[in-house]
């Protein structure tokens, strides 16, 4: 079905009831030169039909599902803290459609007061070889300075073309002095087990929401893959309507 060679190695995961009659849920992992990629499938029980993609069940509200599997309590977050909308950005500094998005964001959410933006470290190291040292630069100028993060994850956007696997820990240093950042302590923590952990926990906790790709998005627990700008637009929109009317 999808053309790969005997080059490519496909794992098919143990088959699980979904508890709809008939269909059954698998993981499939895809290892193309050392790139993996996961993807949830269904298939019947006849082996007849085969279906990718997100699978929704109607009788539940799966958003606030998703709002209370994301773990936000200790990650950088900027906007008003009591806002009405909450966007959780899973993303990788060296990903170019998260470029994307940061440009996005940087001109879209000044226009939306009633939302705040969190941001979560998913970097996709076997496709981008200076994405995690990236994400333990975050984490600790977070650390230091939660402020300082967003100087970072600006820094890191915009010079992301400058940025290689050979430069990518002096970049960062230098990045950490322009964010007023004590470049010792930023050093030290850049070791640590504890930013490593940090960034494992963020990771994980993408991979609990099945998230594969970079940039995804959740707002108020509504998924959103890429950097549609207009979809996200769409969607704050929606939710500050809906907070409207609830508020009524």
């Amino acid at each position: 079905m999808f053309a790969f060679g005997p080059d490519i190695k496909v794992i098919v995961g143990d088959f699980k009831d979904t508890g709809i009659p008939g269909l059954l849920e698998t993981d499939i992992n895809v290892n193309i030169d050392g790139n993996k990629e996961d993807a949830k499938m269904w298939v019947s029980k006849d082996g007849k039909f085969l279906l990718r993609g997100e699978l929704n069940d109607m009788s539940k509200d799966g958003f606030a599902e998703n709002r209370a599997k994301l773990d936000v309590k200790d990650a950088p977050a900027t906007g008003n803290p009591n806002a009405t909308i909450t966007v959780v950005e899973f993303a990788d500094f060296e990903c170019p459609v998260c470029r994307n998005l940061h440009e996005a964001l940087r001109g879209l959410l000044p226009k939306y007061p009633q939302a705040r933006l969190v941001f979560k470290d998913f970097p996709l190291e076997q496709v981008h070889p200076w994405a995690r040292t990236a994400s333990l630069a975050g984490r600790c100028a977070y650390q230091q300075d939660p402020k300082a993060f967003w100087k970072m994850y600006d820094f890191l956007y915009d010079d992301q073309d400058l940025i290689s696997a050979e430069n990518a820990w002096a970049k960062m240093v230098d990045y950490a002095g322009r964010a007023g950042l004590n470049a010792e302590t930023f050093k030290a923590c850049m070791t640590s087990p504890e930013a490593a952990s940090a960034v494992n926990a963020s990771i994980a906790n993408g991979k609990l929401m099945d998230v594969n790709s970079t940039p995804t998005l959740f707002v108020n627990g509504r998924r959103i893959v890429g950097a549609d700008p207009h979809q996200l637009e769409q969607f704050l929109q929606y939710e500050m309507q809906h907070a409207s009317t609830k508020k009524n």
